[in-house]
């Protein structure tokens, strides 16, 4: 069933405790997603929703999860599945936040990068929500530090990427070993043939809940692209903040080696970056995000490895210092903007043939309006003929 708008939180039969978190987070409507999904979840429901990034889908399972949970049992009542630690600390934040005036429910987010015997000291504590990327689960299960054979609720958060990162045999594994539970939900923004068939096998007569990225639901994004020189880049993000007066930006390379370089050039211009990749450690890592979420570094430098697992709502601009291989990237990065209804301005930097090449083909594939920019003699930015 489609849904295009939300309905009032209060008309959905919530707990007063759910209720005052829901206020607390100055939450009026739900989002469709939440509509669609809450009610069948509250059931004991089977779900399947389909729903872009950034379209509140951590509340539309997480409200009826800390609904269900009985704070006075200590085994494992439910488990989300989710594709990158980034994610996954997300997701255990907004589970905290529901729960906030719910005492006695513990939750805990387990995924590589972490020394595992942290983990096994916050197992201890009998937490009934585990949050986790699959190959941490599988290794606690392995070394018996989690059970979850108890849990009633399985939620599998991003579905498409987790089975495209290859984790299709650690995903049903841990779904062979909860066949106790009583509902399933997969929250995915496209439903791959991976994703049907999971649904195939391990759901019943599943709500289907889809959110199409109509007009309500399509961030509103202004979409740029500017030709430059491999060398002038930092140059022209510098350039693009001053005028723009823009202080909270992400920039978007394709490898490693390209983060380190932009965020050297922009901090040797006086501009307050950090970046984060696979090779820099998960401790580090969580710093530089969190910088960034309190608004305390102008510009945060990443590969798509942070892309989906990021979730700030008021990112101002989204620079594209290479165009991404895939369109779902380029998708899912400038994502990061145009949240929660303001609007968000996207720039891709283009310095050679095959790159533009590729934005050729994600403007056609994705039905984006990408508007040629330069400066003009004045330094200021204007439409490129």
């Amino acid at each position: 069933m489609e849904f295009t708008q939300g309905v009032r939180f209060d008309s959905l039969g919530l707990s007063p405790e759910i209720m005052r978190a829901v206020e607390q987070r100055k939450l009026e409507m739900s989002t469709p997603v939440q509509a669609g999904c809450i009610p069948p979840m509250m059931d004991w429901q089977d779900v399947i929703a389909k729903a872009p990034t950034g379209t509140g889908k951590t509340f539309a399972y997480g409200i009826p999860i800390v609904e269900h949970i009985d704070p006075e049992e200590e085994s494992v009542q439910a488990v989300i599945l989710a594709p990158t630690r980034e994610l996954a600390i997300q997701i255990t934040g907004e589970l905290r936040d529901i729960a906030a005036f719910k005492p006695g429910v513990r939750s805990v987010c387990l995924y590589g990068g972490q020394p595992i015997g942290k983990q096994i000291d916050m197992l201890k504590k009998r937490p009934q929500i585990v949050v986790a990327t699959p190959g941490r689960l599988s290794d606690h299960m392995k070394r018996r530090t989690v059970r979850v054979e108890t849990a009633q609720t399985v939620v599998l958060d991003e579905a498409d990427r987790m089975l495209d990162m290859g984790f299709i045999h650690d995903v049903t594994r841990l779904l062979d070993r909860m066949n106790k539970r009583r509902n399933l939900g997969l929250f995915s923004a496209t439903i791959s043939r991976e994703v049907m068939d999971i649904a195939w096998v391990y759901q019943r007569d599943a709500a289907e809940v889809t959110v199409r990225e109509d007009e309500q639901n399509k961030p509103d994004i202004k979409q740029f692209r500017m030709e430059v020189s491999q060398n002038e880049k930092a140059d022209v993000i510098a350039r693009i903040l001053e005028e723009t007066g823009f202080d909270r930006c992400m920039a978007f390379c394709n490898t490693k080696g390209s983060t380190e370089r932009i965020t050297k050039f922009l901090q040797m211009r006086g501009i307050d970056a950090e970046c984060i990749h696979g090779d820099i450690p998960q401790r580090k890592r969580e710093q530089v995000m969190e910088k960034f979420r309190r608004g305390e570094l102008r510009v945060f430098v990443s590969t798509d490895v942070a892309a989906r697992g990021i979730d700030v709502d008021d990112v101002d601009i989204v620079f594209n210092c290479d165009i991404p291989d895939e369109n779902q990237d380029y998708v899912h990065r400038i994502g990061r903007t145009g949240r929660a209804k303001r609007q968000g301005v996207a720039v891709s930097l283009i310095s050679d043939y095959p790159a533009k090449m590729r934005m050729d083909d994600i403007a056609q594939k994705t039905r984006n309006q990408v508007t040629p920019v330069k400066f003009d003699e004045n330094g200021k930015l204007a439409v490129a003929e």
